[in-house]
C-alpha cells in the first residue's frame, strides 16, 4: 500500500542538480524516481460529511487545466453535489497558479476529503501562456497531479504509475520548454457506500503519444486495479488523451483501449455523449475539439449525467476541458445498449 502524508516532502538542493545532471535515459529516470520521496507517497487530508456513500451517487470528472481558479471550479460543481470528484491537472506550489494547494483549496470549498498524487516534478515555470500568470520567478514545490475528492473516508489508497520511463524526460517527446521529472499516473482509493466498498480511480494517460502506448497504459492500470481491488466494483474517470495529437481527421473510436477494457468487464456508458474540449485561457484553441475524457466502470449501472461546460458564470473558461458527469447506481450494470450507442455513434 502506498504511504499517506499529510505535507509532500519538497526535492532537495542536491536532488534538484541531479535532476538537471542526470543522463537522459529510461534508466536514470527511474533512480530519480525512487530518490524523490514525493513521487512515492499520497498526500491525503480534508473533511467530508458522510460515513458511507448512498447506493446511488453523482460523480464528476474533470481535467481542470494546473487549476487556475480553486474556488471558482469547486462553485462550479457545487449545484449537481457530486459525492466524488476525479481531478486531473493539480498544481501544488507552482507558481502560474499562485503556488497553491490547488487539491486542497478545492476540497476544503466542497467540503470533502482528498487524496493528491505527483504525476510530475515541474522543473520550470511552464510554457508561454502559463507564464502570464506567474508572480514568481521559481516554484515552491513543484507539484502537477491527479486527486479524488470524496464526501467519505477513504479505506485504503494507491498509486498507480504508468510510466517511469521518462516519456517526457528521456524522448524526443520531451518538450524543452516544460523540462520535468515523471510521468502518466492514476490515484486509487477504496471508498465505503451504503452496498459495500468500490474502488474509484483518477487517471490521466498520455497525450503526447499514439493509441498503442495508451492502450498499453489502461491495460497496465487495469493489471494494478486487480490486484488493489480483485472482486471489486470498479469506477475509473479521467482524461484518457483518446485522439489528441493525432491528425485532424482522426476518430477517437480507433483507440483500441475500449475494446480491451470491454474485454475485461469494463462498460463505457456512463461516459455523457460530445467533445469535451474547448478554447481556455491556458490553451487558446478555438480549433480544440476532441473527445478525451471519459467513465469506464466493472459491476456499477447508472447513467450519463451532465457534459458540464467549463465556463464560469462571467464568461471566464475554468479549463480547456468540460467536466463529464454521471449518476452511479451500486449493484446494477450498465445497459450494454447504452454503451453500444456511445461508442458507435455517428462521428462528432
Amino acid at each position: 500500500m502506498t504511504p499517506v502524508v499529510g505535507k509532500l516532502p519538497d526535492v532537495t538542493a542536491a536532488q534538484r542538480r541531479r535532476i538537471f545532471d542526470a543522463p537522459r535515459t529510461p534508466e536514470a529516470h527511474r533512480a530519480l524516481l525512487a530518490e524523490v520521496d514525493a513521487m512515492n507517497v499520497l498526500q491525503s487530508g480534508g473533511a467530508g460529511t458522510l460515513a458511507f456513500l448512498p447506493t446511488s451517487f453523482t460523480v464528476a470528472a474533470w481535467n481542470v487545466e494546473r487549476c487556475l481558479f480553486p474556488e471558482r471550479s469547486a462553485a462550479h460543481l457545487l449545484s449537481f453535489k457530486p459525492q466524488l470528484v476525479l481531478l486531473s491537472e493539480m498544481d501544488n506550489g507552482m507558481a502560474r497558479t499562485g503556488q497553491r494547494d490547488t487539491t486542497a483549496a478545492m476540497a476544503e470549498a466542497l467540503g470533502m476529503y482528498f487524496v493528491y498524487g505527483v504525476e510530475f516534478h515541474e522543473l520550470d515555470l511552464g510554457g508561454e501562456t502559463e507564464r502570464r500568470y506567474c508572480e514568481d520567478d521559481f516554484n515552491a514545490h513543484g507539484w502537477h497531479g491527479n486527486a479524488i475528492l470524496s464526501a467519505v473516508p477513504f479505506e485504503r489508497v494507491e498509486l498507480i504509475r504508468l510510466d517511469d520511463c521518462g516519456h517526457w524526460f528521456c524522448s524526443d517527446k520531451a518538450d524543452p520548454k516544460q523540462p520535468r521529472v515523471g510521468g502518466r499516473m492514476a490515484v486509487a482509493a477504496v471508498v465505503p457506500t451504503e452496498a459495500g466498498s468500490i474502488c474509484v480511480v483518477s487517471t490521466h494517460l498520455e497525450s503526447n503519444a499514439d493509441a498503442a502506448y495508451r492502450h498499453q497504459q489502461f491495460e497496465q492500470l487495469l493489471n494494478a486495479l486487480d490486484d488493489f481491488a480483485p472482486d471489486m466494483p470498479v469506477l475509473i474517470g479521467g482524461d484518457l488523451n483518446t485522439g489528441n495529437h493525432l491528425p485532424p481527421d482522426y476518430d477517437w473510436r480507433k483507440e483500441t483501449l475500449f475494446a480491451m477494457a470491454q474485454a475485461r468487464g469494463y462498460d463505457w456508458g456512463l461516459t455523457p455523449e460530445g467533445i469535451t474540449t474547448r478554447a481556455s485561457l491556458i490553451s487558446p484553441h478555438e480549433n480544440r475539439k476532441m473527445k478525451l475524457d471519459w467513465f469506464a466502470a466493472r459491476g456499477l449501472g447508472g447513467r450519463p449525467n451532465n457534459l458540464l461546460p467549463s465556463l464560469d458564470t462571467d464568461g471566464t473558461p475554468l479549463s480547456d476541458h468540460k467536466c463529464v458527469m454521471a449518476d452511479v447506481v451500486v449493484g446494477e450494470t450498465i445497459s450494454k445498449e447504452k454503451e453500444a450507442a456511445e461508442l458507435a455513434g455517428a462521428k462528432e
